[in-house]
């Protein structure tokens, strides 16, 4: 393994972790409906647990509206179950065949909740990128031991790998405090 496949790989990885930081705080419920906040529920579909997406048609009513159209008739009472029983604390109501998920305000003491959340979501990516980091120090590392680069390219790759970890780092806490003001705007 060379120098350029350790930092390349690292750099896929520490994106990945950015992607998986985004996709948590997707779930991080605000003031504000949107689809994303439904992604992860999913419903016994003919015995298969399907996502809600997969099952139905998902919009917004207006701003603090989810709509859910299952395609199928019998697949409604089976929807408004799973959205009631998500850990989302949504009170779905049905009318027709369109269930209608209304969004609670937020109460400050609740906002407050969320923020801690989103910094320890936050917290969990810097680690996971700083482990990156220090895995590859370790392969570059091995590079030395087996001869393979020198020790001047050991501190110039160990240089821009620090820098790599520090863009993601600060790319990180940049969407913490974007999540956290979304959450504390009422």
């Amino acid at each position: 393994m060379s120098v350029k496949e350790v930092y390349s790989h690292s750099e896929h990885h520490m994106k990945r972790s950015i992607e998986t930081l985004k996709e948590n705080f997707m779930k991080i419920r605000t003031g504000r409906a949107h689809t994303g906040l439904l992604d992860h529920i999913t419903v016994d579909y003919y015995g298969c647990p399907t996502p809600i997406s997969q099952v139905a048609q998902l919009g917004l009513a207006d701003a603090r509206t989810i709509t859910v159209q299952p395609w199928e008739k019998k697949m409604v009472a089976v929807v408004e179950k799973a959205i009631r029983n998500s850990d989302l604390g949504l009170n779905p109501a049905t009318s027709g065949d369109i269930i209608r998920v209304p969004m609670p305000p937020l109460t400050e003491e609740r906002r407050r909740d969320l923020t801690k959340v989103v910094r320890s979501e936050g917290e969990e990516a810097k680690i996971a990128i700083r482990n990156l980091r220090r895995d590859a120090n370790g392969k570059i590392a091995n590079l030395v031991k087996e001869k393979e680069i020198s020790e001047d390219d050991e501190r110039r790759a160990q240089t821009d790998i620090q820098k790599l970890t520090d863009k993601y780092i600060a790319e990180v806490d940049a969407l913490v405090a974007e999540k956290e003001k979304e959450i504390m705007t009422v």
